[in-house]
Parts: structure tokens; sequence; C-alpha cells
């Protein structure tokens, strides 16, 4: 079960972690995805997504190693897969964005609140 997905597909204040950074490259994320809706065939679009996306984990990772964050491993993991998922679904089809739009809403408010107040 999951999250509702935002329509228009925007970040909003319910995506929230209250470090300021990570909001927004959050902002950035959704962007990046709305990108992809907007011009499927596009392989400009999807290596900003894959850009955007790999920035903002490297700089969350890293806040993550500086706290001694315990989830740290796992949330890694989970970073790593979707940009190996983006790496092998390009050019993008219609089951991807909406396997990217959940995973986006889902990570930040499952996995990514898990670390409010830890950074």
């Amino acid at each position: 079960m999951g999250f509702e997905i935002p329509e228009p597909y925007i970040w909003d204040e319910s995506f929230r972690t209250f470090y300021d950074t990570v909001d927004d490259e959050h902002k950035l994320l959704f962007q990046g995805v709305f990108g992809v809706a907007e011009n499927p065939g596009s392989q400009g679009a999807v290596d900003y997504m894959y850009t955007v996306m790999s920035y903002h984990f490297a700089d969350e990772e890293g806040m993550m190693q500086r706290a001694n964050y315990d989830g740290y491993d796992t949330h890694k993991i989970c970073h790593d897969e979707f940009l190996a998922k983006i790496k092998v679904s390009a050019p993008v089809d219609s089951d991807f964005l909406v396997y990217a739009k959940n995973w986006l809403v889902n990570h930040i408010k499952t996995i990514d609140f898990k670390d409010k107040g830890q950074l």
C-alpha cells in the first residue's frame, strides 16, 4: 500500500523533511520525473532525471554517514537499486513512469521520513 501520487506531479508541503537542502533537492527530483513524463522519448530528460537523482542520493548519503545514521546501508541500497532501474529502463515507458512516480513519493514518505531529526 502506498501514498497518493500528487497530480500535478510536483513537490508539496506533505513531502517536507525539514532539512532545507534535502527539500530543495526533492523538488528537483519531482521536476526530473515530471520532465520524463512530459518528454518520454527524450534521452536528455532521462539523463537529467538520473543526474539530479544521483546528485541528491550522494548528498543525502553523505549526510547519513556524517551523522553515523543506523539506517544508512538499507537506504543506500534503495538509492542504488533505483538508479540501476533508470539505466535499464532508458528510454522509459509508461510502466517505468508509474514506477518512478510511486517510488519517489513512497521513498520520501517512508524511508526519508525516518531520517527526520537524525541527520
